[in-house]
């Protein structure tokens, strides 16, 4: 391949240009000078390195500077980090020397950086554990986390020259913590990007759909919104207004969440774009403007009472403020409409880092306090060997919407949306948690477990004689009560396990047993259980007994089972176990006659031929084949990459598998014998089962049929389609 280097010394020059001029708060002579610096370093220290694309390395910290500096707003110190971020890892490049030529500051977020990038390795995919040393990092300087956010971001809009797997993997992942993330830190358009380039990859064929609807659609939109806003405009104009409008269509994820959820076709999301008005208005007046603007469009449409948010009063706890208002349209379309300030906007897109620029005290202490609140989580993991429950707890810290309540004396506090009595008292204090017996809310007295509501006055009641307990993890949804609900519950645990221990040697010492870590393992896995803390604790409930000992023998003190089960090794090489079948391709061929090694299809998703799936190790049942857009397949390829194995179907066309259906249309006259005469006699289609449900007029039928592969299924689902009276075919994924 022929590389023409200076037309490449051309187009680096070129993105350093558009760097600079996207360093918006960077114009000094010193910030300028250290950026330069920063670049030539990078640029020397990756001169012989290349992407997958086959681009020079360069771009990449190039382009990820440019995020840092456009896209999320930060300034020259962290510009001059995105420019290095990987010449620790790849180069020759020591953090003494970054030191040396750039301070203690850039080498330690640097450091950071390294960290991440170090558990990361791109050809297998970040697991739980690694996931929890990332967040560990969060807590050392905000702008790690921004920075490997950008970094990230850079890496999904070229993941097209990654091969398919990775591609699922390095998108599972994304979705799974990095948009999250992004939302919590109030960076809104980097968190659509990336829930929309997950999408892209993990549903392709979903994606591209919503996206040509949205194309086809665009033009219509555009003549609703202008002839919407023209009364609005004219009226801002008239009172003295400077403001812009703009129609913003919601990202394709959201739409592609909002179809799921409801089950419902992409005609009928009647949201799928809002109104915006930014106004600009000093910052004593932002509040009253925002609301005469509310005032000037409820002259003109009707709003939805039930539809009205007011984040300016109460911000979101990522720090977003503005008025959303959901009013009626002249041609009976509801329509969504967004009233904010310039400030507000810039906050909206880029979140704490706008928050900087306009030294905001009080957005500062929301994120200090939102930190505060992570260390506290990550300090409780760091002894938690647990890295699954770890991040579901974390993640439980990431919530979209929140309540607001209130103490007696009227201080108040936000929450996580479903909330309890439980939440708010461990909210408020760990023991008043660990003591909680009760709550009264709005006066009447209500169980721990009762969900709060925004705008509830709650007063927590205590007894010292109460404690934690097991059930008490289902009555909590926020990340600091399951954490320490747990952590009481371990103390427990502990306690009860020193008898449980005591109780087994006592059992060893008369069997003639060794007290060996080696043969306590050896019990522990005969009962299939992690530890021997898990085991020495069911022997103390007495779920375990010991007078009925399994079969065994006892050799120079060592304990041997007679039938010992041997638990599947967590990091098995999965190449191993294809090596039985003689295969070399690492590829599962599902429907090949496999002797040694069997597989089942996974319940959770009911995959038949033409998905495209992958498989999973399971710790006792095998291999289990998931779709790729198996409602569990995020988690799976994000958590546990080490079991996964490619996948791919022969030919099945004489097996038939299992697939639902569901129907819904006008409920008239022979519509039923229509619909089972299509899949009985047209298409020879078996069925396991039917069921229909009418109700005023609608009616919604469950099939389960038997089918060849998906060309199988959806030739069928279309022919139901053009029945009269049917208004909505779709497959069930949980059948």
């Amino acid at each position: 391949m022929n590389i023409d280097l200076e037309a490449e010394k051309k187009e680096i020059l070129r993105q350093y240009r558009g760097l600079l001029r996207a360093t918006k708060y960077s114009k000094s002579k010193e910030d300028k000078a250290l950026i330069r610096k920063a670049f030539n370093v990078a640029l020397e220290a990756h001169k012989d390195q290349r992407r997958k694309t086959g681009e020079p390395y360069i771009y990449h910290p190039i382009a990820v500077a440019r995020i840092v500096a456009e896209e999320i707003g930060l300034g020259t110190t962290a510009i001059v980090c995105a420019l290095l971020h990987d010449t620790v890892e790849d180069t020759d490049i020591t953090l003494d020397d970054i030191e040396k030529m750039f301070g203690q500051k850039v080498s330690q977020i640097i450091d950071g950086l390294t960290k991440i990038s170090e558990i990361e390795d791109i050809s297998n995919s970040i697991q739980a554990e690694n996931f929890k040393k990332i967040l560990l990092t969060l807590s050392e300087d905000v702008r790690v986390i921004l920075i490997k956010i950008a970094d990230r971001l850079h890496n999904m809009r070229t993941l097209d020259s990654m091969k398919r797997e990775k591609q699922l993997k390095i998108a599972s992942e994304t979705l799974f913590l990095y948009a999250p993330l992004a939302h919590r830190l109030g960076l809104h358009s980097i968190k659509s990007e990336l829930e929309d380039l997950s999408l892209k990859y993990t549903e392709p064929e979903a994606y591209n759909e919503i996206v040509q609807k949205l194309k086809k659609s665009q033009a219509v939109r555009t003549r609703f919104i202008n002839k919407f806003s023209l009364p609005i405009k004219k009226a801002l104009e008239e009172q003295g207004f400077k403001f812009t409008i703009k129609g913003r269509t919601k990202s394709v994820y959201s739409i592609w969440n909002k179809m799921k959820k409801k089950q419902i076709p992409f005609e009928e999301v009647y949201d799928v774009f809002a109104i915006r008005i930014i106004i600009d208005s000093p910052p004593e007046r932002e509040k009253s403007d925002c609301w005469r603007v509310y005032s000037i469009v409820t002259d003109f449409y009707q709003p939805n009472p039930d539809r009205l948010r007011d984040w300016i009063s109460i911000p979101k706890a990522n720090g977003y403020e503005s008025l959303h208002a959901t009013v009626m349209s002249p041609t009976g379309k509801w329509v969504e409409v967004q009233i904010r300030t310039t400030r507000m906007d810039e906050v909206a897109e880029k979140g704490f880092a706008a928050h900087w620029k306009y030294k905001e005290n009080n957005a500062e202490s929301q994120l200090d306090a939102w930190l505060v609140q992570i260390r506290e989580i990550l300090e409780q993991a760091a002894k938690d060997e647990n890295a699954i429950e770890f991040i579901d707890d974390f993640k439980l810290n990431l919530f979209d919407d929140e309540i607001f309540v209130f103490t007696p004396k009227g201080d108040m506090y936000n929450l996580a949306k479903g909330a309890t009595a439980l939440d708010f008292a461990f909210h408020i204090h760990t023991q008043v948690g660990y003591h909680c017996m009760g709550a009264k809310v709005n006066g009447k007295l209500v169980p721990i477990s009762h969900k709060l509501r925004s705008g509830d006055q709650v007063e927590i009641i205590t007894s010292k004689k109460q404690k934690p307990k097991e059930d008490w993890l289902k009555y909590v949804v926020t990340g600091r009560a399951k954490s320490k609900i747990k952590q009481a519950l371990k103390e427990h645990k502990k306690e009860l396990a020193k008898e449980g221990k005591a109780m087994l040697d006592r059992k060893f010492k008369h069997m003639g047993v060794h007290l060996t870590e080696e043969n306590y393992m050896t019990l522990t896995k005969f009962y299939k259980l992690t530890t021997p803390l898990d085991l020495f604790y069911q022997i103390a409930i007495s779920k375990i007994n010991l007078h009925h000992f399994p079969k065994h023998e006892v050799k120079l003190g060592k304990l041997i089972l007679v039938k010992e089960q041997k638990a599947v090794k967590e990091n098995n090489d999965f190449k191993d176990i294809l090596k039985i079948k003689g295969k070399t391709d690492d590829t599962l061929v599902i429907g090949e006659d496999m002797q040694k090694f069997d597989y089942t299809l996974a319940k959770c998703c009911n995959p038949i031929p033409g998905d495209e799936v992958f498989g999973f190790i399971t710790i006792n049942d095998g291999i289990k084949i998931h779709k790729t857009t198996c409602p569990n397949a995020v988690q799976l390829l994000s958590n546990y990459a080490y079991r996964v194995v490619k996948a791919r179907w022969t030919s099945q066309e004489q097996i038939a598998f299992l697939a639902g259906i569901k129907i819904t249309g006008l409920d008239k006259v022979g519509i039923v014998n229509e619909i089972t005469r299509i899949i009985s006699n047209e298409l020879n289609v078996n069925m396991r089962s039917i069921s229909f449900d009418s109700n005023d007029g609608i009616f919604e039928g469950k099939i389960m049929v038997f089918v060849h592969d998906t060309f199988h299924l959806d030739n069928l689902m279309k022919k139901l389609r053009n029945v009269e009276g049917v208004i909505q075919v779709m497959r069930i994924e949980n059948v």
